[in-house]
């Protein structure tokens, strides 16, 4: 039996849960310290996932560069899997929230990963101080300790429908107007476009940079961690599943698959056969 005192229990009760996020008693609730209640109508979204996830308030001009990274992944057309789970979902008879549940599940290493994978292949080049090595040499060698752990795919390079994508172009030129506001160190950004040109020259065929670097550099230029860039791909994303299973649930279709009826699958298996039991004998 416990010789612990109701006090001590109930301290440790308070402990089970220990966060510096919110403190909310009985008419009060605080976020970060500051009273909710002055945080609303002032602070935009992206000021407030900054002060979640970083403990403080950011300036207007990063909170400005986060948000146009938030902008630009909402969504990517039906022919992104969690888009299209997401209206599949729907109509297969999940409310909105489920629909929302099982896209976002998808959101891993393969697709919605390559973000973060980025942001850990920039910090490794940016993290390299080696004397004399030039920005360039710290590239090829990142990429092949990179590639060498995780197979010949270098994360937010190349594109299967874009030869150039028009918002990885966007968001590199709003990173250089933050550079040269002082706001970033456009460190990430510098890297970025060596990798680029490594790709193409050993490949010996474009491999522009993709929506994944460039949120990368953005979010590793505004100091957050690789896991975070996941996270904050999602809640982006998120925005676009919610807006394809709500279009879906208005558009009335049961059971929807991933092809229209008329579009039949490839069938690879045995011929057609006739199926007869063996006689005991026969085993």
């Amino acid at each position: 039996m416990s010789d612990k005192t109701a006090e001590q229990r109930l301290g440790e009760a308070e402990r089970w849960w220990s966060t510096k996020i919110i403190d909310i008693e009985p008419g009060r609730i605080g976020v970060r310290g500051y009273p909710i209640e002055q945080l609303i109508g002032e602070l935009s979204y992206p000021e407030m996932v900054w002060l979640m996830l970083r403990g403080e308030v950011p300036t207007s001009k990063q909170a400005r560069l986060l948000e146009a990274a938030l902008v630009a992944a909402v969504d990517h057309g039906p022919q992104a899997p969690s888009i299209a789970i997401s209206r599949m979902a729907v109509s297969c008879g999940l409310p909105l929230n489920g629909a929302m549940a099982s896209a976002i599940n998808a959101l891993d290493d393969i697709h919605g990963g390559a973000g973060q994978q980025c942001m850990v292949l920039l910090e490794d080049i940016v993290a390299d101080n080696r004397d004399g090595a030039t920005d360039a040499e710290r590239v090829a060698a990142a990429v092949d300790r990179f590639t060498a752990q995780n197979g010949k795919i270098v994360p937010g390079y190349g594109h299967r429908f874009h030869g150039v994508d028009p918002r990885a172009v966007r968001l590199l030129h709003l990173v250089e107007l933050a550079r040269r506001d002082g706001v970033v160190s456009g460190r990430y950004a510098a890297v970025g476009p060596l990798i680029e040109q490594l790709l193409t020259q050993r490949k010996g065929t474009p491999i522009p940079m993709n929506i994944d670097a460039a949120t990368a550099i953005i979010y590793c230029e505004l100091g957050f961690a690789p896991p975070l860039g996941r996270g904050l791909f999602i809640l982006s994303r998120s925005v676009g599943i919610l807006a394809h299973a709500w279009e879906q649930s208005q558009q009335g279709a049961r059971i929807k698959g991933p092809m229209p009826p008329s579009v039949r699958y490839q069938y690879n298996g045995p011929a057609a056969r006739r199926f007869e039991r063996m006689t005991p004998n026969e085993t």
